[in-house]
C-alpha cells in the first residue's frame, strides 16, 4: 500500500513553527495521510530542509508538499522545488496555501473579528508582503479582493515592496473607517511592526485584524490542496505549475562540506 506524507513547509521562525504546528496537529487527527510534518527552512532552503526532508523520503512513497505562504516567492519557486526535486518518493508540489477559496473566509472572519464600529465592515484593506519581480502576490490579493467585494462595498490592496504601496492605502479608501487586514500566513516583525508602521495605525480610523495564523479555515485549505493534487497524481497527462518547478529546478551546489 502506498503510504503519503503531507509536509508543511515554512520558515525558520518561532510564530510560524506554533502556526504550522497547529494545522499539522489538526491534519494528524484528521487522518488526511499516513504522516504529516512541519519542515522550516532559514536561509538556504536547499540546505535547511535536508535532514527533514530525508526523513520523510525514507518513511514515504508520496510526499505532498504545501508551502504555507501567502503565494510564491523567489524561495518557493526555486530554491524550496531544488529541494524537492532530490527526494527518491513521489512529489507532488502544491500551490501555496493562501491561494485557497477557503483563506476568503478567513480574511472576512478576521476583519469582522477586528471591526469595533456598529454593524460590520463595509471597507476593507489588504496588505500583503508583494514582491518586486513576481506576479504571484497581486495575483493573490486581487483573487482575494474580488470574492470579497461579495459581502463588503469597498476593498483595496497594498504591499509592502511593490505598488500600490501600503502607506498609501488610507489615502485611497473613500470610507471613513475600515479594516486593514494582513495578508499573511504567520505573524512576525511584518504583521506587528513593519505593516501597523506604514498604515500609520495611531492615527485612527484603521482598526488592525490579525493574520491568518492559525484560523480552521486555512487548515481546510491544507487538506484540499492535498486532496486536488492526490486526483492529479492519477492523470499522467496531468501537469501544473508547481510540477514544472520541480521538473526545471536548478542544480544543488555543495555547501562546501562535499554535501
Amino acid at each position: 500500500m502506498t503510504r503519503d506524507a503531507l509536509v508543511l513547509l515554512g520558515r525558520d521562525t518561532t510564530n510560524a513553527r506554533e502556526t504550522l504546528d497547529t494545522h499539522a496537529r489538526r491534519l494528524r487527527e484528521r487522518g488526511v495521510a499516513d504522516e504529516v510534518r512541519t519542515i522550516h527552512y532559514e536561509y538556504e532552503p536547499q540546505r535547511d530542509l535536508r535532514d527533514g526532508l530525508a526523513v520523510v523520503d525514507a518513511a514515504a512513497d508520496r510526499v505532498f508538499a504545501v508551502p504555507m505562504t501567502v503565494a510564491h516567492t523567489r524561495e518557493t519557486a526555486t530554491d524550496v522545488p531544488g529541494a524537492l526535486s532530490r527526494l527518491d518518493a513521489d512529489v507532488r508540489y502544491c500551490e501555496p496555501v493562501g491561494r485557497s477559496a477557503a483563506v476568503t473566509t478567513a480574511l472576512r472572519e478576521r476583519a469582522v473579528s477586528a471591526w469595533s464600529g456598529p454593524g460590520h465592515p463595509e471597507a476593507l484593506a489588504l496588505v500583503a508582503l508583494g514582491s518586486s519581480s513576481r506576479p504571484h502576490y497581486r495575483q493573490v490579493a486581487d483573487y482575494h479582493a474580488e470574492r470579497l467585494r461579495e459581502h463588503h462595498d469597498e476593498v483595496t490592496t497594498g504591499y509592502l515592496v511593490q505598488n500600490p504601496a501600503a502607506e498609501c492605502l488610507r489615502y485611497t479608501l473613500d470610507a471613513d473607517r475600515a479594516v486593514a487586514v494582513p495578508f499573511f500566513v504567520t505573524g512576525g516583525d511584518a504583521t506587528e511592526r513593519d505593516v501597523p508602521e506604514r498604515l500609520e495605525l495611531d492615527r485612527g480610523g484603521l482598526d488592525y485584524a490579525a493574520p491568518l495564523g492559525t484560523h480552521p479555515r486555512v487548515t481546510d485549505a491544507v487538506e484540499a490542496a492535498l486532496a486536488e493534487q492526490r486526483v492529479l497524481a492519477e492523470r499522467e497527462d496531468e501537469t501544473t505549475f508547481e510540477q514544472s518547478l520541480t521538473a526545471d529546478a536548478p542544480a544543488l551546489a555543495t555547501d562546501g562540506k562535499g554535501r
